[in-house]
């Protein structure tokens, strides 16, 4: 576990992060945690970009995100959803090559701890059930917001 004065990352105490990591027990949240970068971004920052490669997700800390997809007319954006703290962000770009499908962008300041594809890579590698516990996490996240976007493109219909 990277820690300074017990400190994940230099930033939060462990107990700090249990609510965003809740699937994992301590012994592996701090397995994991070598394989995280913290990144910070300040209001109106642009975190990912659509077309831009996908190549991290990230795990919301502090802040909150705003995820947009492009609408048919120019420079007009479409907010998708609103990320708060324990977000996943992002989660495709670890699972396969490829490029973003919509633009992410702070809303406050936000942290994030960022798992890179090649940290990913490495971390199947290095420690399987912990990467596998990563992926069924996304896949977790990812059922739920197809049963959203299917709710509410049945009440459109």
């Amino acid at each position: 576990m990277t820690t300074v004065d017990g400190m994940l990352l230099g930033r939060y105490r462990p107990e700090e992060l249990h609510d965003i990591f809740s699937f994992l027990t301590a012994e592996e949240m701090g397995e994991l945690i070598p394989y995280f970068e913290f990144r910070e971004w300040q209001p109106t920052e642009i975190v990912m970009k659509n077309g831009d490669p996908g190549d991290f997700m990230g795990f919301l800390v502090e802040g909150k995100l705003a995820v947009k997809m492009e609408a048919i007319f120019p420079d007009k954006f479409i907010l998708v959803a609103v990320l708060e703290r324990g977000s996943m962000v992002g989660e495709v770009s670890v699972v396969e090559e490829g490029y973003r499908h919509a633009t992410v962008v702070a809303m406050e300041k936000s942290h994030l701890l960022i798992l890179s594809r090649e940290n990913m890579e490495l971390m199947l590698k290095q420690a399987p059930s912990l990467g596998l516990k990563i992926f069924r996490r996304i896949i977790h996240v990812l059922g739920h917001r197809l049963g959203k976007a299917s709710d509410r493109l049945s009440r459109l219909l």
